[in-house]
């Protein structure tokens, strides 16, 4: 791409402004087809908004869980465009690359799982009191 042609796509506007939702849609598309461990945090995404649904997690608690969700979905995403251009930028194995993609995995797996505990920590005293409101 030469110059003229960045300078081409850094005009603002509001066609250019819609046209990046579509690039947008496209990389979500692309997640969600070709990463399974993006079906996983679906999945359990589903299953929160269930429990949340059921136990009647308070306005707070549903701004942080919802939030959780999101920043996992996008560290995810992030994970992804990582692996991407490692990809892309170094086609045969070598150990540096792996150790890019190896820490972008990494980072998806402690944001996941202090997600995991942030959500036990609201949702087990909210299941633990729907359950003695059942007897």
């Amino acid at each position: 791409m030469n110059q003229e042609q960045r300078d081409e796509q850094k005009k603002l506007g509001i066609k250019r402004f819609f046209k990046s939702f579509t690039y947008s849609w496209a990389g979500l598309t692309y997640a969600f087809r070709y990463e399974q461990s993006m079906l996983v945090h679906v999945l359990v995404t589903l299953l929160v908004i269930f429990v949340g649904i059921v136990v009647k997690l308070t306005l707070a608690e549903w701004i942080i869980v919802l939030l959780l969700i999101g920043l996992v979905i996008a560290t995810e995403l992030v994970n992804t465009a990582i692996e991407a251009v490692v990809d892309l930028s170094c086609p045969e194995i070598d150990p540096l690359a792996k150790v890019a993609k190896d820490t972008a995995s990494a980072a998806v797996f402690i944001f996941a799982t202090v997600a995991f505990v942030c959500g036990l920590i609201l949702f087990v005293p909210n299941i633990v009191d729907y359950i003695q409101s059942l007897m």
